[in-house]
């Protein structure tokens, strides 16, 4: 594979840092452009070039880069982890339409149709989320791209993640607050029966992936989802969370999520937009182009890393007080 210059727009978060890292690893020419610092947590690898600029103004993205010498904005790939809304690309397509050989944008697998009408969910399932406002506003951004890859061949790639994640945050609904429970014997909360199926990917299983289709034209123009091939249930999600954190016997108690959602609406877009339904994916459109892609990381094992990560780390054993209450209210309630 021949170095490319990349560009990310952002590289500090779950995902991007893993996707920076490796494509340092594999010798690409990488610059990340974001609002200053970098994450205590994931810091950047130090062969990174720095750019401190607001990728929502363009005339501030052309000063930081034109510093570096040269045309400020060719590369050879944009990666953008920071859009969100069709405004955040409208901003974008102004920078670089023109001037780079690929962009690839990070939507979300929560943009497929929720819950899916038929399981593996393959790059056709129709993008349709009623329920969740982020899954929408991604959808809507897609549909900008790929009106302009029709109408003007603009050179985007559109990349869906699951539920992506490292050892700094826990998936389950309390996060730290869940292991908190489980440790002092308090009962938690777990959504549904606990037997829906969910994939869960770690960042670094991702990055394999994603850099892998980096500067490849059989990209350009496409649509993939990076997932894994592992989907366990949440009662297992929960219950090697529960063996990771030493206690042998956590109390689960199972809740419509419905339920959860009418008693804490905050968890309801992403409840009932997302974790509540089966989301099993088929990963071979990805793998046909990154064959080496697969599942190293499974969830027993990601489990592990996450509590010894938060161990060693007191200041982010943050039991969230709302969260704590509103499971309290939860279990309350009747139960048949």
């Amino acid at each position: 594979m021949s170095s490319k210059r990349i560009l990310f727009i952002g590289g500090s978060g779950i995902i991007s840092s893993a996707c920076v890292a490796r494509a340092v690893a594999v010798g690409h020419d990488v610059t990340v452009l974001n609002r200053g610092g970098s994450s205590s947590l994931r810091p950047l690898p130090p062969e990174v070039r720095q750019v401190v600029g607001d990728i929502r103004d363009p005339h501030s993205v052309r000063e930081a880069l034109g510093r570096q010498g040269g045309d400020p904005l060719e590369f050879d790939v944009v990666c953008e982890f920071t859009a969100f809304t069709p405004d955040h690309v409208r901003v974008d397509l102004e920078l670089f339409e023109g001037r780079i050989g690929q962009y690839v944008f990070i939507s979300s697998a929560s943009a497929y149709q929720t819950p899916p009408s038929r399981l593996p969910v393959t790059e056709s399932t129709p993008l349709v989320n009623p329920v969740w406002d982020y899954s929408r506003d991604k959808i809507a951004c897609e549909d900008l791209l790929v009106a302009a890859v029709r109408e003007r061949g603009f050179p985007a790639t559109i990349v869906r993640p699951s539920h992506t994640y490292d050892a700094t945050l826990l998936p389950t609904l309390g996060h730290w607050t869940d292991v908190a429970r489980m440790r002092a014997g308090r009962p938690v909360v777990v959504h549904g029966d606990g037997t829906s199926l969910w994939t869960i990917t770690h960042h670094s299983d991702f990055a394999v992936a994603f850099v892998g289709i980096l500067g490849n034209p059989m990209a350009v123009g496409d649509t993939f989802h990076i997932t894994g091939d592992h989907a366990p249930t949440w009662n297992q999600i929960y219950g090697w969370l529960a063996d990771a954190a030493g206690v042998a016997d956590p109390e689960f108690v199972h809740v419509a999520s419905e339920t959860i959602a009418a008693v804490h609406p905050q968890w309801g877009p992403g409840l009932l937009g997302d974790k509540a339904h089966s989301m099993v994916f088929d990963n071979a459109k990805v793998k046909a182009l990154v064959p080496e892609f697969r599942t190293t990381v499974t969830f027993d094992e990601g489990a592990r890393r996450i509590i010894e990560f938060h161990d060693a780390h007191p200041e982010l054993q943050q039991v969230d007080p709302v969260a704590d209450a509103a499971f309290e209210r939860i279990l309350a309630l009747p139960r048949r």
